[in-house]
C-alpha cells in the first residue's frame, strides 16, 4: 500500500507528501508494521528525493517519516548511506549545528540517532559513515543555544543528540580513533549531567584527563553570602512542607508524568543533622555554589529544591506551569546524558575509564568551599527521583568489578607529610563514597531510587579492600540497613538483602563484620515492622500488628549479648518461613510462592543470605546447624525450583563448612571444641538424606537443582558418611543415585556426579571396599585378559584425554595433566604396537598446542608439567621422534616469552628432565634449547606485573639448574653454540646468577613455588648438588681439552673458563660468608 501510495502522490503535490509522510510514521511508528527490504528501499528513496526537490516547511514531515523508516533498519539501508551521510549529504547538511532552523536540526538528529541504533545479528555502521554520525552528534553537544530559541525546544535538540549519542555507543567497544577522543566525551557529559540544576553555574573544562586528582571547575562568578537567617527560612520551608502534607498530590500534577513529583518531598526533619557541617542532603551550609536563588531575587535558600513542598517553590508564581515544564525538560536532558555516560562505562575497558575515576567520584567532602561536582553530587541534589536513579546505576556500573582497581587502596599506615599517595586518596575516595551514599540512603525517598541505592551499595562493598582500610566503614552501613529489611516495598526488601550478603561475604571472615554479627539487635521503634525506615518515621502511615513473640525477633533485637543468637540468621530464617507481614505495597502483588509467605524475591535472597553467612562465619552458626538442615529439607519440599535450588546450595555450604573445620583443625587434635561433633554432623545428614534431597537427585526436570544436589552430596563429612545408619542403607543410597547419574544426557548433571564419585573414592571407608572388590578382579581373570584390558583401556583413556584437551578450560587443565601422566605411563610393549602411533602423536600434538596457545596460566602450567611428565619416560622416542623438535620449541618459546612467571618455571623444569644427551635431538635443536634458558635468566627480572616478582628468585633458579644441567650433558659439537652465548654481554650477567645460586643465595625461595611443595619442590635441587654436578662437569671438559683439535679447542677453553670463574667466584662468596657469620657468633657472648 505504501508503495503504491508513493507512486501516486507526485513530489509536486507537497500536501499530500504531508500526508503521506504522517501515514508513514503512524503506521511504522506507532502501529509497529514492519516492511520488508524492498518497500523499505522504495520509501526512504522516496524521502530523500522529496527532502531535495520539495519545500522547506515540508523537511520537518518527511524528516520524521525517514527518522520511523531508518528505526533499527541501519545495515539495510547501505545502498541510501552515501546520499544520506556523504559529502552534503541530507543528514548532514540538516543536522550541522550551523543550520538555522531547530526543529529541522531535531529532525535530522532523531534520524541519525536511529541509523546507529543496532540489531543484534545484523552488521553495525561502517565507516566513514560512523565517524560522519559520531562527529554530528559530538558537535551538537558541543555546541552553546542560539539566543533565539526557547529553552525547551533546545532540551528536545540535547535529548536527540544524547540518544543518537548512546546508540552509537551501544554498537560495540570503544576504539581509539582521531577523530574520537574519550576526554572530550565525558567532559561534555559531565557537562550535561548537570544541566539546569538549581544551584549550579560551575564551567566545566572542554577536555578531561586521564588523572589521579580531578580538574578543578571555575565557578564564573561570586554569589551572595547566605544570610544569618537562612536556618530560620529552611526551619519554615519544613513547617510548611509538613503542613501541605494534605496537599501534595494536587501540586504537583505536571511533574507526575515524569514520575518526579509527589516522590521527593516525603522527608524534612531526618535531613536536617549531618556530620561535618553538611546536611543530610549533602548541601554544604559554607558552599556558594549551591544555593538557589528564587526568581523574585529573594535571599537564598540552602535547603534542596526537590525537598521543598509546592508552596516554596516556584510553582505559586503566574509561570509556574513554564517553569514547571522547562524543569521536567532540563531534567530529562540529564537523564539521557547519564544513560550515555552508563553506554560509555559498558563499552570501554575499565582500565582506561578508571583513570578518569577522580573526575567523577569525589575524595572528600565539600567542606569551606564550593563541592566537587561528582555523580553523587546529583545522588544528592537533583530534584528529579529517576535522575538520582540515574547517576546511581553508572556509580554501580563504575564499582562493578573495581576490586584489582580499588585493592590499591590503603590508608592503615601513618600519613605522610610530604606527599600524598595514590593508594591513600583512593582510600579517602572509599570512605568518601560510603559516607555520601548512606546520606542518600536516609535522605531518598523513591522506592525505586532507594533500591538503586541498596545496590551500589552492594557494588561497594563488594570491591572495597576493608582489609587494608581502617575500620569502622561498615559499623554505620550495618546499622542504618537494618530498619529497610521490613520496608513496605518489596524491591527495596530484596536490595537490602542484597546489601547483606555482600557484607558477609567480603573478604570473610572480618573482625567488624563478626562484632556486628554478635551485637544485638536493637529494642528501638526501628524495629517496629512497617515503619521501620527513617522516611516512615517521619509520618505513622500504617501500623501492621506485631506477630506472636516478635519481642525477640531477629528484625527487632535480640537479647542476650554476643553470647546470644546471630540475628541476621534469625532474621534470614523468619523471612523464609514466617507469614508476611501486612499490608506491604502493590509492587508485592504476585511475588509470591505461597499466599501468606514473603515473596520469592526475598525469601531466595534471605537464603542467599544464609549461604554467605555460613560460608564466611560457619563458627558462628554452626550451632544451628540441625534447625538449618530442617530449613534446607523444607525448600527442598516446595514446588518452585528457585526456592529448592537455594535450598541445596545452602546445604551444600553447611557441609562444606563443616570439613572445613575439621581440615584446619587436623594439625592440632583430632576433635577440638570449636569443631562440630561428629554424632551432630551424623544426625545432621541421617536426616537430610532422609528428606527431600534424594527426589531431588532424581528430579530429571530440573538438571541444575541435580548437579547442585550431586555437589550437596560431594560434601560430606568423610568420618561423618562412615557411621552414617547400615540400616537403611544410606552409604548405598548415595553410591547407587551418583553412579545412576553418571549416565545423565546433561552436560552439568553427568560431571558433577563424577565429581561427587571422585570424593568418595578417597573415603577411607569406601577405598576398603574398592580394594577388597579390586582384588577379587585380579583373581578373577588372567594375565593375558589383563594385559588385552590395560591395552585397550589406556587406549581409550589416551584418546579421550586428547579430545577433552580441547574443550573449555576448566576441562582441559585436567585434561592436559591426565595426558601427560597416560604418556609417562606408556611402556615398551604398548608402544611396539601400530595402534598406539597415532593417538602418540596426536597426544603430544595436543600438549604442545596448549603450551603455545592462548588459553588460561593454569591450563598452560599444566600443559608443561605434562609434558615434563612424558619426557620422565625413558621409553618415549624423545630426540628423534617427528614431534620433539616442536616439543622443545614451546618450552623454549614459553620460557623467555610467557607473562607467568610460574609457567616458566615448569617449562624450565621440563627442559631439564631429559637424562643423556641424544635425547635432546641435535646439534641445532639443543642450541635452541641452550640459548631461551640463557636468554630467559638474563631477563629473568624483567616483567610488567609486579605480582610476578615474588617468583622471581624460584624463577632464576630453576633455569639456573637447567643450564648446568645442560653443561653436564653437552658434547663437543655443541660447544659452538655455548661460545656465542658466553662470549658476549651476556656472559657477567649469566656468572652472577649462577655463582648467586651456587653460594646458597636463594636458597628459602628455590624450594617451592608459592609456597607449595609436592611437586614444585622436585623440579629443584640444592645448589650443593650443583656445584658437584658443575665440578664433575668441568673435570670432563679438561679431559677433552687435553684430546682437542686446533677447531675446537677455542670453544672449549672459552666453556672451561667460565665454569672455573663460577666455580671460583661461588667458592670466594662462600668463605666471606662463613667468615663473617664466624665473626658474628663470637661477638654474640660480649654483647651479652
Amino acid at each position: 500500500m505504501l508503495i503504491h501510495a508513493s507512486r501516486l502522490v507526485p513530489l509536486s503535490q507537497e500536501h499530500l507528501i504531508i500526508k503521506l509522510c504522517q501515514l508513514i510514521h503512524q503506521l511504522l511508528n506507532q502501529l509497529q508494521v514492519i516492511v520488508d527490504e524492498h518497500t523499505l528501499d522504495v520509501l526512504v528513496s522516496y524521502c530523500s528525493r522529496a527532502l531535495r526537490t520539495c519545500s522547506s516547511w515540508t523537511h520537518t514531515e518527511v524528516l520524521l517519516a525517514l527518522s520511523s523508516l531508518l528505526y533499527g533498519n541501519g545495515s539495510r539501508c547501505h545502498r541510501h548511506l552515501p546520499e544520506l551521510l556523504g559529502p552534503g549529504g541530507i543528514l548532514v547538511s540538516h543536522g550541522d549545528p550551523s543550520q538555522p532552523e531547530i526543529e529541522l536540526r531535531r529532525s535530522a538528529l532523531h534520524c541519525i540517532a536511529n541509523l546507529c541504533l543496532s540489531v543484534p545479528g545484523q552488521p553495525y555502521l561502517e565507516e566513514p559513515y560512523k565517524g560522519v554520525c559520531y562527529g554530528i552528534l559530538l558537535r551538537t553537544l558541543q555546541s552553546p543555544k542560539p539566543p533565539d530559541v526557547e529553552d525547551i525546544v533546545f532540551c528536545t535538540l540535547l535529548q536527540s543528540a544524547l540518544k543518537g549519542m548512546q546508540y552509537f555507543l551501544n554498537g560495540g567497544k570503544w576504539k581509539a580513533v582521531p577523530n574520537q577522543d574519550l576526554g572530550t566525551l565525558l567532559a561534555i557529559l559531565k557537562r550535561l549531567m548537570f544541566y539546569g540544576l538549581p544551584g549550579i553555574s560551575v564551567e566545566m573544562p572542554q577536555v578531561l584527563y586521564p588523572a589521579p586528582l580531578p580538574q578543578y571547575e571555575t565557578v564564573p562568578a561570586a554569589k551572595p553570602e547566605p544570610s544569618q537567617d537562612s536556618t530560620a527560612q529552611k526551619k519554615t520551608a519544613g513547617n510548611k512542607k509538613r503542613r501541605s502534607r494534605g496537599k501534595g498530590k494536587k501540586a504537583g500534577a505536571e511533574g507526575k508524568k515524569d514520575g518526579e513529583e509527589g516522590e521527593g518531598d516525603h522527608i524534612s526533619g531526618p535531613l536536617k543533622t549531618g556530620a561535618g557541617g553538611v546536611d543530610q542532603s549533602g548541601w554544604s551550609h559554607g558552599s556558594q555554589s549551591t544555593s538557589v536563588t528564587s526568581p523574585s531575587g529573594a535571599t537564598p535558600q540552602l535547603y534542596p529544591s526537590w525537598k521543598k513542598g509546592s508552596s516554596d517553590s516556584e510553582f505559586s508564581d503566574p509561570e509556574g506551569g513554564m517553569q514547571s515544564k522547562l524543569r521536567l525538560y532540563q531534567a530529562r536532558v540529564r537523564q539521557s546524558a547519564l544513560q550515555c555516560f552508563l553506554a560509555v562505562v559498558k563499552c570501554v575497558e575499565k582500565r582506561i575509564l578508571y583513570g578518569y575515576w577522580s573526575s567523577f567520584v569525589p575524595d572528600a567532602p565539600g567542606i569551606g568551599g564550593p563541592p566537587p561536582l561528582t555523580l553523587l553530587t546529583i545522588a544528592l541534589k537533583d530534584p528529579s527521583p529517576k535522575v538520582r536513579a540515574g547517576s546511581l546505576q553508572v556509580l554501580s556500573a563504575l564499582l562493578e568489578g573495581s576490586r584489582q582497581f580499588l585493592s590499591n587502596a590503603e590508608d592503615t599506615s601513618a600519613p605522610r607529610q610530604a606527599f600524598t599517595p595514590f593508594s591513600a586518596t583512593l582510600a579517602a575516595s572509599v570512605r568518601e563514597l560510603h559516607r555520601c551514599l548512606l546520606l542518600a540512603l536516609v535522605a531518598e525517598s523513591s522506592c525505586q531510587t532507594l533500591t538503586q541505592v541498596l545496590k551500589c551499595l552492594a557494588h561497594l562493598v563488594s570491591n572495597v579492600p576493608y582489609n587494608r582500610l581502617r575500620p569502622g566503614l561498615l559499623s554505620p552501613l550495618w546499622k542504618q540497613i537494618r530498619p529497610y529489611v521490613r520496608h513496605r516495598d518489596v524491591n527495596v526488601r530484596v536490595s537490602s538483602l542484597t546489601l547483606f550478603g555482600a557484607l558477609v561475604s567480603t573478604q570473610a571472615p572480618l573482625p567488624e563484620i563478626q562484632l556486628l554479627l554478635q551485637q544485638p539487635g536493637s529494642t528501638s521503634a526501628l524495629s517496629t515492622p512497617g515503619i521501620s525506615t527513617p522516611q516512615e518515621l517521619s509520618h505513622n502511615w500504617r501500623l501492621p500488628a506485631r506477630r506472636d513473640g516478635e519481642a525477640s525477633s531477629p528484625g527487632g533485637g535480640v537479647e542476650g549479648g554476643p553470647e546470644g543468637p546471630c540475628w541476621l540468621l534469625q532474621l534470614c530464617v523468619s523471612l523464609v518461613t514466617q507469614p508476611r507481614e501486612e499490608p506491604y505495597s502493590d509492587s508485592d502483588a504476585g511475588g509470591s510462592s505461597g499466599a501468606s509467605l514473603e515473596p520469592s524475591p526475598v525469601r531466595l535472597e534471605a537464603l542467599q543470605v544464609l549461604a554467605h553467612l555460613v560460608k564466611g562465619y560457619f563458627s558462628m552458626v554452626q550451632t544451628y546447624l540441625l534447625e538449618l538442615g530442617q530449613l534446607s529439607a523444607r525448600c527442598l519440599a516446595e514446588q518452585d525450583p528457585s526456592v529448592q535450588l537455594h535450598g541445596a546450595k545452602l546445604l551444600e555450604e553447611l557441609g562444606t563448612g563443616v570439613i572445613q573445620q575439621y581440615r584446619a583443625d587436623a594439625n592440632t587434635t583430632p576433635q577440638s571444641a570449636k569443631c562440630v561433633p561428629v554424632c551432630q554432623v551424623v544426625e545432621f545428614w541421617s536426616e537430610v538424606l532422609g528428606g527431600p534431597l534424594i527426589s531431588a537427585l532424581q528430579n530429571e526436570q530440573h538438571p541444575t537443582l541435580q548437579t547442585s544436589a550431586c555437589d550437596t552430596l560431594s560434601s560430606i563429612l568423610p568420618q561423618a558418611f562412615s557411621q552414617l545408619p547400615v540400616s537403611d542403607k544410606t552409604q548405598v543410597l548415595c553410591i547407587t543415585i551418583l553412579l545412576g547419574l553418571t549416565y545423565s544426557e546433561n552436560s552439568l548433571v553427568k560431571p558433577a556426579a563424577v565429581r561427587a564419585l571422585g570424593v568418595y573414592i578417597l573415603f577411607p571407608c569406601l577405598r576398603e571396599v574398592w580394594d577388597h572388590y579390586t582384588c577379587h578382579i585380579y583373581n578373577a581373570v588372567g594375565l593375558e585378559f589383563q594385559e588385552e584390558f590395560s591395552d585397550m583401556l589406556l587406549l581409550n583413556m589416551l584418546r579421550s584425554a586428547t579430545k577433552a584437551s580441547g574443550d573449555k578450560d576448566r576441562v582441559k587443565s585436567n585434561a592436559v595433566r591426565a595426558l601427560g601422566n597416560l604418556l609417562h605411563f606408556l611402556q615398551p610393549v604398548h608402544l611396539g604396537k601400530p595402534v598406539f602411533e597415532q593417538p602418540l602423536q596426536e597426544a603430544m600434538r595436543a600438549l604442545i598446542d596448549t603450551v603455545r596457545g592462548d588459553a588460561t596460566m593454569k591450563v598452560r602450567w599444566n600443559a608443561c608439567y605434562a609434558l615434563g611428565n612424558a619426557f620422565r619416560n625413558h621409553n618415549l622416542p624423545l630426540g628423534s621422534a617427528v614431534w620433539s623438535k616442536e616439543a622443545y620449541s614451546a618450552l623454549s618459546y614459553v620460557v623467555t616469552s610467557c607473562k607467568n612467571f610460574k609457567v616458566r618455571i615448569k617449562s624450565a623444569a621440563a627442559l631439564s628432565v631429559p637424562l643423556t644427551r641424544d635425547r635432546y635431538g641435535d646439534v641445532h635443536q639443543f642450541a635452541e634449547v641452550w640459548r631461551a634458558l640463557a636468554q630467559a635468566l638474563e631477563h629473568s627480572e624483567e616483567t610488567e606485573d609486579f605480582l610476578e616478582y615474588r617468583y622471581c628468585a624460584s624463577l632464576r633458579s630453576q633455569l639456573c639448574r637447567a643450564l648446568l644441567h645442560l653443561l653436564s650433558v653437552c658434547q663437543p659439537d655443541d660447544l659452538p653454540a655455548l661460545r656465542s652465548s658466553l662470549s658476549d654481554q651476556s656472559r657477567p650477567v649469566l656468572q652472577g646468577f649462577l655463582v648467586h645460586y651456587l653460594s646458597d643465595k636463594g636458597v628459602t625461595l628455590a624450594a617451592g613455588v608459592d609456597g607449595a611443595a609436592g611437586e614444585e619442590a622436585g623440579d629443584h635441587v640444592v645448589p650443593e648438588d650443583g656445584l658437584m654436578v658443575l665440578n664433575e662437569t668441568l673435570t670432563r671438559l679438561k679431559g677433552q681439552l687435553e684430546e682437542a683439535v686446533l677447531n675446537s679447542s677455542e670453544d672449549l677453553k672459552t666453556v672451561v673458563n667460565f665454569l672455573e670463574d663460577v666455580v671460583r667466584n661461588s667458592e670466594e662468596m662462600k668463605e666471606s660468608d662463613s667468615k663473617g657469620s664466624s665473626l658474628t657468633l663470637s661477638k654474640s657472648p660480649q654483647r651479652k
